[in-house]
Parts: C-alpha cells; structure tokens; sequence
C-alpha cells in the first residue's frame, strides 16, 4: 500500500487470538483528569531498586519535586505530581507485585504550583551524555507495562550492536485506547521523540572497532560507549491496522517533515499479542529473541509510543513524568480517555466517569488479558497504569483439560501451557524449566482460548515464582 509516496508494509504474527476488541473509546478526545485532593505515591514504579524517600512528614512539596531518589542504577527517581504538604509516609502492598513498598501520602493544597523547571535541552546541540542523564533524572520508565528504566534501556551492553529501533503502537489489549489517542493527538512530539531517541542510540561497528574509551558525552551510572561508525539502519513505527486515523496521521507527518525515507511506518494485522515486544522483533525483522535474552541480543530495542513521549517531553520542555493518558473504560457510565497524574487513586477516576454501571463489578488495572484486579479502591494510579477496567464480576469454573492443544496453537511463544498446569499441581517446579517456562511473556492466549477455563497464566505464575525461589536457594 503506497500512502504519501511511501510504502505500508503489512505483517501478520503467526500465533495468538483474535479477540473482540471494544475499543469504545477510540474516537473520544483525551480530557485532563481530576486533580485529586491526595495522592498515593509508591516509590517502586519500576522494575529495580526502590526508590529511597528524600522528604519527610509534613514537608511543603511542589509538583515536579524529587520525593523519592533511585536506589540504584537500574532504577528511576519519582516526582510530586501535585502541590502540598507530605501527610504520611508510610507502606503498602503494591497494586501490581504484592510486595510491601514505601509510600508517600500527599495532601494537596489545590495550587498546583511547579517546583524549579528543568532546563529545557535543543536536541539538536545537547550531548547524547546530557539526553540520557534527562531522561534519568525526569523519572522515564517503559510505559508499555514493563516499566524498565529507559535510561539504561538506551545502554546497551558495549558488546552489544543495536541497528534496529522500533516504536510500538499496537496497543493490542481490547479496550484500551490511551496509546492510540497520543498516536492522534500527539504526533508531532511522538516523531520528535524518536529522532531524540535516534540520536542517542548510534549503531555500534562492534567488529570494526579496535578500542573501547570512556566517554563523558554518553555515560550515565556507569556504562560508556564503544566507537561509533554508523546510524541505526531501521527505525520502524509499527501500529496495529485496526488504528488506520493513526498510521494515516503519523505518515502525514512524516512525509511533511521529510522522514518517510528514514522512518518506516508498518501497518500490522490487529492479532493479540502483536505489541508483545518478541512478536514485534519476529514479525518486523524476522529475528526471534533466544530464550533468557533480551531485544538487544538480537540487535533492537523497543519502545512504547508513550515512552517516546514522555522523553520529547523531558528533554524538549523539561518535564519530569509526573501523568500520563489512561483509558478508562468497561462497566462506567462515560467511558474516557483520561490524562491522570500519578497517585490518583481509583475511585477518583470512576466517580469521574460517572461511577460503575455494575452492582458488584470487578477492577482491573490494565487490560482484559493482562491487566491485575485490584482489592481496594484507593489503590493508586502509577507509571504503568494505562487503562481502568470495569467488568461484571464472572464465575470462572476450572474443569479438567481436555487434551485440545488450543493453548499450544494459541501460544506465541510455542511452549506448552498445560504442561505447566501438571508440574505445578504436581509440585515439580524445577521440570517447569525444563519447558522453559521463562519464555513465557503472560499474554493470557492461552486461558482465552481454554474450553476447559483453566486459569493457565495464573499456574504459570505461581511456577515461575517457585521456580524462582528454588533458583535464589541454589545460588
């Protein structure tokens, strides 16, 4: 398909289902969020060290302001997202790991008053040391729902050549609409974030190079750069076809900035898991990640258009990550697209929508196949929330498997689900990485398409973290 004097190219991922999408907030404009009157904020938003407190109870805060600092180079700082003072600072049990985390309670004093702006960065001139250092310290973490700290996600491994930059605006998961609505509303500052991105993430000539220097022009916590001969040789925009205003969008504005013969846009079959990031890898580049490796093994990174986002915002305006777009959607009277500062507590949100449309309705940060219920309305809104979900409350039987192989066929991954279900009700958790069950990426196709309702993830959960724990006694 040519489209502004470029080409569309299509692809299809072999597995996974095809799920009823109820996008129904596709075509609805982001509206800003209530401004709650506290905020709950974790101080784990990210995989990594938690962050350590730098505040204390009633401290007078402002929006923007450090409150917590990373505790650690695989981490990231979390930020204020509104005025007023520090009620408590406490714990709970976080919404999406369970583990018992430390947490600031703000009370708002309805200013919304900024702390010291970050000195905005001309991409242009700004070294590739001072981009990632802003990255850093704005707090951006992968907003897809792995919520990997992006400042060491654009540092690979010195050994490690990157030629493939890809930018994922799936968004696969039915219902939720957030990343297709920046894809919309935000185009512009999308393609300036990946040419940002574009910057820093130089194709390394491992082969050709004959030393290894540090370099103050790229180092954050510790990493530096080997030589760099050349520039990444595909940047890929890969959107799901069932977004077509999307892909139409951004290839105007790529064809009026002059990028189409250096950004291609992809149009992909809207088949669950497609934005999974090892489906992407197979279906853009024909390259399949080995199993207990990473992107980079293979030569890309990916990033979630959110990310990419958030960076243009950090570097171009200075702009911690404080908020973000998130769907909010399912059983509410008013479905929405919503941009929600960090700490929102649920209830907030569905009151703002119009409340639940269901007596006992179940909660779900995230979408229908991955997403997590939550037991407690006050849980917060963090960096990786982009969607609430309302659903009826169902009654999920489990019966016995009846040796369909559905799972199997569903699979991306091409491991066998209901092998997991035996070992784990066997007890057996070390044969489940014999079947390595470490590939698995959760997707949930195979409990969709179980006849059986076998809760397939859930035992593969449990697996894995057994499997784990026998692992860290081992050494």
């Amino acid at each position: 398909m040519e489209l502004f004097g470029f080409d569309l190219i299509f692809g299809q991922t072999r597995k996974g289902v095809k799920v009823p999408e109820r996008k129904f907030t596709e075509h609805k404009k982001t509206e800003e969020g209530p401004k709650p009157s506290q905020v709950i904020i974790p101080l784990s938003q990210h995989i990594g060290a938690p962050c350590k407190p730098t505040v204390k109870m009633r401290e007078e805060v402002k929006v923007g302001q450090v409150i917590g600092e990373p505790g650690g180079f695989v981490s990231a700082p979390i930020h204020s997202t509104v005025s007023g003072t520090v009620k408590k600072i406490g714990q709970m049990v976080h919404i999406i790991t369970g583990r018992v985390i430390d947490t600031v309670i703000i009370d708002s004093d309805g200013k919304d008053e900024w702390a010291e702006p970050m000195e905005p960065l001309d991409p242009a001139t700004a070294t590739n040391y001072e981009i990632t250092q802003r990255i850093k310290d704005a707090g951006i973490v992968g907003m897809g729902g792995a919520t990997f700290p992006t400042h060491v996600k654009v540092q690979p491994p010195e050994d490690k050549s990157i030629d493939s930059l890809i930018i994922n605006g799936c968004e696969c998961e039915p219902y939720i609409t957030s990343d297709h609505r920046l894809m919309l509303e935000h185009g512009e500052e999308l393609i300036e974030g990946i040419s940002i991105l574009t910057k820093i993430l130089p194709q390394r000539d491992i082969a050709s190079s004959t030393h290894y220097q540090k370099s103050s022009d790229y180092a954050v916590g510790g990493r530096y750069s080997a030589e760099i001969f050349k520039p990444l040789d595909n940047i890929i925009i890969g959107v799901e076809d069932n977004k077509e205003d999307a892909i139409d969008h951004l290839a105007t504005i790529l064809a009026k900035k002059g990028l189409q013969d250096d950004i291609e846009l992809y149009s992909l079959g809207s088949k669950y898991p497609m934005g999974a990031e090892k489906t992407l890898i197979k279906n853009l580049l024909d390259r399949e990640v080995p199993i207990g490796s990473l992107p980079f093994d293979v030569g890309a990174i990916v990033h979630n258009v959110s990310t990419v986002k958030a960076i243009y915002d950090a570097v171009v305006k200075g702009r911690p990550l404080i908020d973000r777009i998130m769907t909010v959607t399912g059983a509410v009277k008013h479905p929405k697209n919503l941009l929600v500062r960090f700490g929102t507590p649920i209830r907030t949100l569905i009151d703002h929508c119009g409340g639940m449309t269901v007596d006992e309705g179940k909660v779900i940060f995230g979408g229908a196949m991955m997403g997590l219920a939550q037991y407690d309305l006050d849980a917060p809104v963090i960096k990786g929330t982009n969607c609430i979900l309302v659903k009826d409350e169902e009654k999920w039987v489990e019966s016995d498997c009846i040796g369909c192989s559905r799972c199997i066929a569903a699979c991306p991954m091409d491991l066998m689900p209901t092998m997991y279900v035996k070992l784990v009700k066997a007890k057996k958790f070390e044969e489940c990485g014999d079947y390595f069950i470490d590939n698995c990426v959760e997707c949930g196709s195979c409990t969709y398409s179980c006849p059986a309702k076998i809760p397939l993830v859930q035992y593969i959960k449990v697996g894995k973290g057994e499997l784990m724990k026998i692992r860290r006694r081992q050494g």
